[in-house]
């Protein structure tokens, strides 16, 4: 497997969207940013905050699109194209209403399941990059998907998706170093406390 050379975490910018749960793909990145001391920055030319350094040997760029959800292709596409990445060699990190606090998986390939993040982008790069499903749990009802998504989890559900963050954290090596088989083992065996 290709080695990972972008990180993108889908989120929402601006204060008010920080903690809301649709920006569970930025704490990600955010994370990885501050463990291995990356400084993000704005970056207009891309509609994003990105930041470059190296994670585990490898040479990573890391990416927020700053577009508001729906348009992330409008930061991730150009991007990838300017820096020649291929989908194979992108982790895209987001929130996953079809899966509960606590629970991360981390899949390639697949259509956009509803995510509006993803439907953004797979129909200018293909589908067949990895995916980092953060579960922030479904509302129950389809009219209620969006206020859910956009509003901030008690902290008992913060603290389980915090925890499966880190989780995704630790086994950052063997993602960023193309071992996708076994990072895809180890992340998905988590199981929450």
């Amino acid at each position: 497997m290709a080695n990972l050379s972008l990180i993108v975490g889908l989120g929402n910018p601006g204060k008010e969207y920080a903690q809301t749960r649709h920006n569970a793909g930025f704490w990600f990145v955010e994370r990885i940013a501050e463990k291995y001391g990356i400084t993000l920055k704005a970056d207009p030319k891309f509609h994003g905050i990105s930041g470059r350094g190296n994670i585990e040997g490898q040479d990573v760029r890391l990416l927020l699109p700053t577009t508001f959800m729906n348009l992330s292709g409008k930061s991730v596409v150009p991007f990838c194209k300017f820096y020649q990445v291929a989908p194979e060699a992108m982790l895209i990190a987001h929130d996953e209403l079809d899966m509960n606090p606590g629970v991360i998986r981390l899949k390639t390939g697949g259509g956009h399941g509803g995510h509006n993040g993803l439907r953004d982008i797979v129909p200018h790069l293909g589908p067949n990059f990895h995916r980092l499903r953060i579960g922030i749990g479904h509302p129950g009802s389809k009219e209620r998907v969006s206020g859910h998504v956009l509003s901030k989890a008690p902290s008992s559900e913060q603290s389980l998706m915090d925890d499966a963050i880190d989780h995704a954290l630790s086994r950052l090596k063997l993602l960023v170093n193309g071992d996708i088989q076994q990072a895809m083992n180890q992340i998905n065996a988590y199981k929450p406390n």
